[in-house]
């Protein structure tokens, strides 16, 4: 009898393991585990800056609607002749300040030109003169940027002394005391990008300066530097990616800036010089026109001012998703 019930006693034993080493862990089911494995063969996302700043940015709709205006306007200037059929230079002096009508829709100038034309063709020498003077800006800012943050000693005091000079000169004074010397003949959209290129740059620098002189002592860098890095490639691998997302930010709004500088200075007579096509020169000609034909002042303006408005936009947008502090 007793000799039956240890028989039975390791059958069930034996059959107790096997069925514990055929079942699921608890708490689990076949299709949670097919989840569970499906999950694992996923490749991890790797945490990445500029990612995370797509994510934010897809959130914000301001973004969206600058970008909107921003990518039209470059369209504008970069093809003008997709938005009007019409010779911004075929003049007629019987259209002279003929108002805006279902035919044209801008009205006509003082020489009987096609103020729509003209308006979509001033968008390219503003806007050139904008992006020129911040990516020439923003090339000397993160070159002397990196080497003085990264350096220091000698190079970053030769440097700061450098900017600290050019930093003193107003923008405007500086523009038109530069402009002025080089007389009215000379002033196109090449040597108004110099003048204002010439003036802008040490804000920008200072930025990247500071931005270099933070990333540097990050603990990345100093592995980097432990494995023998060379110091052009911590720069341009791990100092440059992580230290320039100020200065993107400030150039964006710098844009938006320089269009607005370029179009007073050519309304003050010290910019852009005709033949040229500027809506800072369309202004200029209307100011004395502004009761007898509003036309004149009031389309140049409308998209001087949105063009400025959707840089400016922009660039409050990435400030938003490149600073953690302020998620």
């Amino acid at each position: 009898m007793g000799k039956d019930t240890s028989a039975r006693s390791d059958a069930a034993l034996s059959v107790g393991i096997k069925a514990g080493l055929q079942a699921p862990e608890r708490g689990t089911t076949p299709a949670a585990n097919g989840i569970a494995g499906t999950e694992a063969s996923k490749p991890e996302r790797q945490a990445n800056l500029w990612s995370d700043v797509w994510i934010e940015l897809r959130r914000n709709p301001l973004f969206f609607i600058s970008a909107v205006f921003v990518l039209l306007m470059l369209a504008i200037a970069i093809a003008p002749q997709l938005f009007t059929s019409a010779d911004p230079r075929d003049c007629s002096l019987t259209n002279s300040l003929v108002r805006p009508s279902a035919q044209h829709w801008f009205g006509f100038d003082l020489q009987g030109c096609d103020y729509y034309a003209r308006v979509m063709y001033g968008a390219r020498a503003s806007i050139a003169v904008g992006l020129s003077v911040t990516a020439a800006s923003a090339l000397i800012a993160v070159i002397g940027g990196a080497l003085a943050g990264y350096y220091g000693g000698l190079i970053d005091g030769l440097i700061a002394r450098i900017t600290d000079v050019v930093l003193a000169i107003p923008l405007f004074l500086g523009g038109i005391v530069i402009l002025s010397a080089l007389g009215r003949q000379s002033r196109g959209i090449v040597t108004v990008t110099i003048a204002l290129t010439a003036l802008y740059w040490p804000t920008m620098l200072r930025l990247m300066r500071s931005s270099v002189l933070s990333a540097k002592e990050q603990d990345y860098v100093t592995a980097a530097r432990a494995l023998g890095a060379t110091d052009l490639r911590i720069l341009m691998s791990h100092i440059l990616p992580n230290a320039i997302a100020p200065v993107i930010v400030y150039a964006t709004i710098a844009v938006g800036i320089i269009i607005a500088v370029e179009a007073t200075l050519s309304y003050l007579g010290i910019g852009l010089q005709l033949p040229a096509i500027s809506w800072g020169l369309m202004i200029s000609d209307a100011q004395d026109r502004l009761l007898q034909a509003p036309h004149l002042l009031l389309f140049p303006g409308l998209f001087l001012s949105i063009t400025v408005f959707a840089f400016i936009l922009m660039g409050d947008a990435l400030r938003d998703a490149l600073d953690p502090k302020l998620r």
